[in-house]
């Protein structure tokens, strides 16, 4: 099957999987899985001064042709044109992130599934914190992931809440709600997102790409590699040898020099 924006065998061929077709719950997980295993979680085009562009064009020549990765907004559109290229029915749902100084602004998009009587939680987008695989839309039920806990409960005036567990203790990441989103709510986000100066991604590097027995992350300098309970961290430098790094670790080529990438008021100023 082949959709006139997404070609379907070159996208497979990106996240390394084969050409088996099926509209079930099994070719659900191999997608989800195979993408978050594959392309990872980045901002440099921000800090690169390129912006983010939504089009289904742009995001295909970038993540698939280019082998680029990307961010919520790029990375879940990614999925929900290959889920939907495939047969799958996706919503798209916008979110608050409820990590660091308070609940954010409706800045984070993921999807619902659904398939026959159930419906599922899809999310390859949220850098460390990044679902590996659908999580049934049940609330209070336990879903194990690559050895993390999650689990969606009712968070009254936010809507619902997923939540990961950390040495016990249950953490909140997002919440959402599903009410209907429109194109201009995924602009509006998408450009808070990559452009105002108190966004996260406007100031720091990062970049995430999840693994079967862990996880490798970047946080401006710092690379944290986890690999069966293990962590190690080392600190990048500022030079060329970063970008060898992201090549390294991420997959990422960004064809510049270190000194083009600078968070994005500087660059403005």
């Amino acid at each position: 099957m082949t959709d006139p924006i997404l070609d379907l065998d070159a996208y497979l061929g990106r996240i390394r999987l084969s050409a088996t077709l099926g509209v079930n719950e099994d070719r659900l997980e191999a997608l989800h899985r195979a993408q978050v295993y594959t392309i990872p979680f980045e901002n440099f085009d921000i800090l690169l001064g390129r912006g983010i562009a939504l089009e289904p064009e742009a995001l295909v020549d970038k993540l698939v042709h280019h082998r680029r990765g990307g961010y919520c907004f790029e990375l879940n559109a990614l999925l929900r044109l290959a889920l939907e290229a495939s047969g799958f029915e996706v919503r798209r749902l916008l979110a608050r992130v409820h990590m660091g100084r308070g609940p954010s602004a409706r800045t984070h998009q993921l999807g619902l599934v659904t398939l026959g009587s159930r419906e599922w939680i899809v999310d390859v987008g949220f850098g460390r914190g990044s679902l590996r695989a659908p999580m049934p839309f049940e609330l209070g039920r336990e879903s194990l992931q690559d050895g993390v806990p999650y689990r969606i409960i009712d968070a009254a005036k936010w809507g619902f809440m997923l939540q990961s567990q950390e040495e016990g203790e249950w953490q909140d990441l997002y919440s959402f709600e599903l009410a209907t989103v429109t194109d201009a709510d995924i602009a509006c986000g998408n450009h808070y997102t990559s452009t105002h100066p108190e966004s996260f991604f406007t100031q720091l590097k990062t970049a995430s790409l999840a693994k079967p027995d862990g996880r490798v992350s970047l946080l401006d300098f710092s690379l944290q590699t986890v690999s069966a309970g293990h962590s190690e961290t080392q600190q990048l430098a500022p030079d060329e040898s970063f970008l060898a790094a992201l090549e390294t670790h991420f997959g990422i080529e960004l064809g510049v020099s270190y000194d083009a990438i600078q968070p994005l008021h500087q660059r403005e100023s």
